[in-house]
């Protein structure tokens, strides 16, 4: 096969014979394509056929290599393939988290890096990258104004983790720290509680889908269903956490009323 468009599938086929061009049957036949791997056998004619199906990759021309082995004997072949289309931001960010490097990071807590400041390094580049991926798809998947609302909510619930909070092992129902408790502190106490409960609310959700995306990965899901059911998780209507504080707000006044 020679030119695809991203997520297309890719078609390997050969034929596998010996010194004397006769075919060779059920040899092993392992395929890379990039990051990506598939086994394969020859039939009674030598002829083998691998696939590659939703092949997501940037524009640009890949290299196949195709290793066949039978009887500790072994032979080595390799093909070039161009995939078409234009380049996009959030084509070329999805290459880079398509990865087991960048699997690695984006399906760890912050917390496994403690002692490894490489690994720290990495993880913020690929959540970074995941963040920035969300933003980017906004365009391109035309998420309702309330998504974007809540993706921004979001944002601002990391940046006050990342920037109030010292403490690196938070529990998943409260945030923790002096600053945190300062920065709380400083708010008009009107509507103290509020952004207290909608913040831990927020984190809450959000680990919630992290939780999510890793468990649909773990049971063999694709990148792609993982991320959609984590998008949809957090995608909760902006009037969602209007009640939501409204009911806090009841909650508040119902108590106030019994202490009267």
């Amino acid at each position: 096969q020679g030119d695809i468009h991203s997520g297309e599938t890719i078609v390997v086929t050969g034929k596998v014979v010996d010194h004397a061009y006769k075919p060779i049957s059920e040899a092993e036949i392992f395929i890379r394509a990039g990051s990506d791997t598939t086994l394969a056998f020859t039939d009674e004619n030598g002829v083998f056929t691998g696939e590659f199906k939703d092949f997501q990759r940037i524009p640009g021309t890949y290299t196949v290599n195709v290793i066949a082995s039978l009887d500790g004997m072994t032979g080595l072949s390799s093909t070039q393939f161009q995939v078409n289309g234009d380049v996009s931001k959030v084509s070329i960010i999805e290459e880079k988290l398509a990865t087991d490097e960048a699997r690695k990071y984006l399906y760890a807590n912050e917390s496994d890096f403690e002692k490894d400041p490489i690994g720290q390094t990495l993880f913020k580049y690929y959540q970074g990258l995941f963040e920035e991926l969300i933003l980017e798809e906004a365009e391109y998947r035309e998420l309702t104004k309330e998504q974007v609302y809540l993706e921004q909510q979001r944002i601002i619930a990391e940046n006050l983790k990342s920037q109030a909070i010292e403490e690196a092992n938070l529990s998943s129902g409260v945030y923790e720290g002096y600053q945190y408790d300062d920065y709380i502190d400083s708010l008009d106490p009107n509507v103290r509680d509020i952004i207290a409960s909608q913040l831990n609310f927020t984190k809450n959700t959000f680990e919630d889908a992290q939780n999510l995306r890793d468990e649909i990965i773990a049971n063999g899901g694709t990148y792609e269903e993982a991320r959609q059911a984590y998008l949809d998780m957090i995608s909760i209507p902006k009037e969602f956490l209007e009640q939501f504080n409204q009911e806090l707000l009841d909650e508040e006044l119902e108590e106030n009323s019994k202490n009267q």
